[in-house]
Formats: structure tokens, sequence, C-alpha cells
């Protein structure tokens, strides 16, 4: 509470004339140091409002005696990495993928790389880790349609499959109920067969292998290990683009869903398609 400003009896120090409870604030200077510090940082602050950029103004901002540009230091260190990086991505484009994983360094580059384009491009539709999702393979499960080595996963990711281009991997499967090629409960006993082939039980199977034999065994095989010169899936396993349940079987072999993938040859540069290519052989399904 406000009361008159007198001398303190105690410490003979004038008071402000603010009382708490009894206890009277005494009206004592501030240290120097922090009056010559205060000082210090209205200069300091000064020096920088005329040197760099400040203050917003109708028509822009005012940028600074120097010209200083946090986006202008941006973009440089940007171009010194990119530089940087250029200097390994030529030696990559350049080089085999043997003598590329012969060299730890440059193979680190280069998968670091691969994993940041297929983070970007890839992993939207095969999943984080090349996981896969329905539709869309695992890349780490090892179950290739059109090959996995490195040569055949550059081929796929640059071309891509049904992207419309000549060198693109363009597997077709017939429409076996839509076209009248099989009647419906041929194609319930060749999905019933199929399912013995995904390690679960079906109906009448002997029926089923026959028909298989007839008009699925020329490309799937026949035993059902796939056939990668055409883009068969293997059906003998436990990994399966669309489901492993009989309804699922039944849809696709009536009117089959054809996948697609884009060629990425025309967003992704050589190099960068091959660090992919060794990011997603390394993944673990790599042959």
């Amino acid at each position: 509470m406000p009361t008159k400003i007198e001398k303190d009896s105690v410490t003979g120090q004038m008071t402000t004339g603010h009382e708490w409870d009894g206890l009277k604030e005494l009206n004592r200077p501030l240290p120097k140091w922090w009056i010559y510090i205060f000082y210090a940082t209205i200069v300091w602050a000064l020096v920088w409002f005329v040197l760099y950029p400040s203050i917003p103004g109708l028509h822009g901002y005012f940028h600074g005696t120097t010209g200083y540009s946090q986006r202008s230091a941006v973009d440089q260190d940007v171009a010194a990495v990119t530089k940087q990086r250029s200097a390994y991505m030529d030696r990559v484009k350049a080089l085999s993928f043997d003598a590329i994983r012969k060299d730890p360094q440059l193979l680190a580059v280069a998968q670091t790389a691969g994993k940041i384009a297929f983070a970007n491009n890839c992993q939207p539709c095969h999943g984080a880790g090349g996981g896969g999702n329905p539709g869309y393979p695992a890349l780490a499960a090892g179950n290739w349609i059109w090959g996995g080595t490195l040569e055949d996963i550059q081929q796929t990711v640059t071309f891509g499959v049904r992207s419309g281009l000549d060198a693109a991997r363009n597997g077709q499967m017939p429409r076996f109920g839509v076209d009248g090629m099989l009647k419906p409960e041929e194609i319930g006993q060749v999905a019933a067969y199929v399912m013995t082939l995904y390690g679960k039980p079906g109906g009448n199977t002997v029926a089923g292998e026959k028909l298989f034999a007839e008009n699925c065994a020329a490309c799937h095989g026949e035993k059902g290990e796939g056939k990668r010169e055409v883009g068969a899936p293997r059906l003998a396993g436990r990994a399966h683009l669309y489901g492993d349940d009989e309804a699922t079987v039944v849809a696709q072999i009536k009117n089959p869903r054809l996948g697609m993938m884009p060629n990425w040859n025309a967003r992704l540069d050589e190099a960068t398609i091959k660090s992919v290519a060794l990011y997603v052989h390394a993944l673990g399904g790599g042959e």
C-alpha cells in the first residue's frame, strides 16, 4: 500500500513510499554494472538493427546495410551440399552395381539417397521399409513378380509396370469370368485349388487342379511357382497382393485387378534410380 516517503530508521536509506505488511521498500539505485550492461544491449540492438534485416514496412522490409538474407544463406548451404552430393552421385551413375557395393562409403551415400527418394516417391504405395500394402507388393518379402536382382529392380523402377512404355513390365491376366472363359462353378473350383497352394484347405481340388493346369499353369507354373517372364505372381506362398481368402481369389479370377506403377525415369535421374534399387535390394528381399 502506498505511504509517505521517508528515511528508513535502520539503514538510513530513503523509502519509495511502498509498504507491504509493515515492510517498506528502500529506494536504492540499480548497480552500475547492471546499468552499463543494459545500455550496452540497447547499443548492440541498434547496431544489429542497422546491419541486418529488421522491421517490415508497407512495401517490403528494411534489408539492412549488409544485405544479408537468411533465405540466401540457406540456398547457399543447400547448393554446397548438392555440389558435394553430386560428386558421389556422378560416381553412382557411372559405376556398376558391383563396383558401388565394393566401395563402402559410396554404397552408404547411395543407400541414403535411395532411402530418401523411396520415402518421397515409393513409400505411399509400398509402405515404410517396403512392407507393402494391399495391391502393392511387399518389397522386403522376397516374393518378386519380375525379379529381385539389382538390375531387375532398376528396370522396374525405371520403366514402371503397365506405364505405357515399350520397355515397361506389361504382364496381363485374362478375365476368366467376365469374358466367359470359365463358368462360375469352375472359377470356384479353381479358387479352391489355389487355396491349397496358399496352404489352406479347399473344396473340390481335383476338378480345380485340372482346370488350373489347363488355364493357369502356363503363366503361374504347374505348382503355382510363378513365372517372372510374364509377370505372373507366385501363388504357392503366403505373400499375396490382394489377400488370401477364397472370395478374393474368386474375384481376381473373374475380373482381375491389374496394378500400375509409374515409370520413374520421368521424375528421377539415373543415379537416383540406381540408389533406390540399392536401397530396396538391401531391405532384405533382394536376390
